[in-house]
Order: structure tokens, then C-alpha cells, then sequence
């Protein structure tokens, strides 16, 4: 085995992405304090051609050096909006068509390997804050919640885990 070289992987130009289609699936960013967690959901969200990032309330807004240390340019490539409330952007989806999910531990939330998406749904999905996760008005204000079934003693991912795993299991379910 050889390590490929990064021009041998054939990525997209930021040009070329914004061209490209995108997969259904929005994130709503929820008060994420930490700008390394907001760069790495801007790579996630590129790496899986999300088609959009709402950051809201007081998650950090690019240009800024901190998310750009993980987003690495995932700024530049990945459609953004900020709204200074979650209630608003997640207003603002349901009115666009699409289906919203906080990312959270609720009465009845539905088991990520239980998800099934509709074929041709749009979906946005929300992840919440480090520390007190989705708040419970915007919980109140989704179609409904999806749980990452955990087995240790923690009861939490960090946020840009959480955000990996989700996206890339609704990622591989919408292109099967």
C-alpha cells in the first residue's frame, strides 16, 4: 500500500463544489461555543456535500481564524447563514419544505440506526450546545428527534462527533 499523494484524490474546486449537487440535508448549529467544533462541521458538511450550515445565536460566524484551524477553507465551500435564534432559522426551514430534527436524547426520540429518511426529503438537522445541547424550545419547535444510541457511562458526544456520525449514517441512507 501507498499513501495517495492529495493531488491523486481528485478533489472538487471550492467553485466546483458549489456546482455540484448537494444531498438534502441541512445543519442548524444551536449556540456551539466552540469554534474548533463549528470548523469541524463545516468539514464534515463539505466532505458529505451538506447543502447548508444555519450557525445561531452565539455560535461564531466565518471569516474567523479559529473555525478556519479545522474547517481548513470548509468555510469557503459550504453555503452558510446566521440567525441570532435557533426558533427563527428552524422557522424558516419548516417554511422552505423542510423536515427538522434536533440531535438530542427526548421522550420518543427515534433511534439513528431506526431513521429512515424519505426518499426526496429535505431534512435539517439540529446539534445543540457543548454543554446544554439543543435548548428545549427549539426541541419543542422540530418534527421530532433523533438519538445516537450510546453504552458507556458518558451520555454525550461531543458535538462534532455527533455531527459526524449522524451525517454520514442520513448521508449513506439518502444515496442507497
Amino acid at each position: 500500500m501507498r499513501k495517495l499523494k492529495n493531488e491523486e484524490l481528485n478533489r472538487l474546486s471550492v467553485e466546483e463544489f458549489k456546482e455540484t449537487a448537494k444531498v438534502p440535508i441541512s445543519v442548524v448549529l444551536d449556540n456551539v461555543r466552540s469554534c474548533n467544533n463549528i470548523g469541524s462541521v463545516f468539514r464534515t458538511s463539505d466532505a458529505l456535500l451538506i447543502e447548508k450550515i444555519y450557525l445561531c445565536g452565539i455560535t461564531a460566524t466565518p471569516p474567523n481564524k479559529e473555525i478556519h484551524k479545522t474547517a481548513l477553507d470548509a468555510e469557503k465551500s459550504v453555503a452558510w447563514q446566521y440567525f441570532a435564534e435557533t426558533t427563527e432559522a428552524v422557522a424558516h426551514l419548516k417554511q422552505e419544505g423542510y423536515l427538522v430534527y434536533a440531535v438530542e436524547q427526548v421522550e420518543n426520540s427515534i433511534m439513528l440506526p431506526d431513521f429512515k429518511p424519505e426518499k426526496g426529503q429535505k431534512l435539517a438537522l439540529v446539534f445543540g450546545n457543548e454543554v446544554k445541547g439543543v435548548q428545549q424550545e427549539v426541541v419543542s419547535q422540530c418534527n421530532g428527534s433523533i438519538e445516537i444510541p450510546q453504552f458507556g457511562t458518558k451520555h454525550s458526544f461531543n458535538i462534532s462527533v455527533s455531527a459526524g456520525i449522524v451525517l454520514w449514517d442520513i448521508f449513506n441512507k439518502i444515496r442507497s
